[in-house]
């Protein structure tokens, strides 16, 4: 699975610029010690500087969300999400042949 999540810093803030930076990439070491990691990239658009993105690749949506809820998911990574464009993050990877998952509710009641 790969999550994408873009996130924007307050306008010309050198500051918070560089503590997001330092955050988003504590947040991918942390990441990558998680099982079933797969890769990830902090990037910063070219265009817009006050736009950045983490972008993971995981075995499965499970790990994904195992690591996330993980002790220093939720101290060192969640923080970083009031930065956080309030969009969908996690996609499905498409590959010849495979079937892609199908919309349905996901809990009964």
């Amino acid at each position: 699975m790969l999550v994408v999540t873009r996130l924007r810093t307050p306008s010309s803030d050198a500051a918070a610029e560089s503590e997001l930076r330092a955050g988003l990439l504590q947040a991918l070491d942390i990441l990558a010690a998680k099982p079933g990691w797969v890769g990830g990239d902090v990037g910063r658009n070219v265009d817009d500087p006050t736009l950045w993105v983490l972008t993971t690749r995981w075995e499965n949506v499970g790990s994904y969300r195992r690591a996330l809820g993980s002790y220093e998911g939720k101290m060192h990574i969640q923080p970083l999400m009031v930065h956080a464009l309030d969009e969908p993050s996690a996609y499905e990877v498409v590959e010849e042949g495979t079937d892609l998952n199908q919309a349905h509710p996901r809990s009964i009641g």
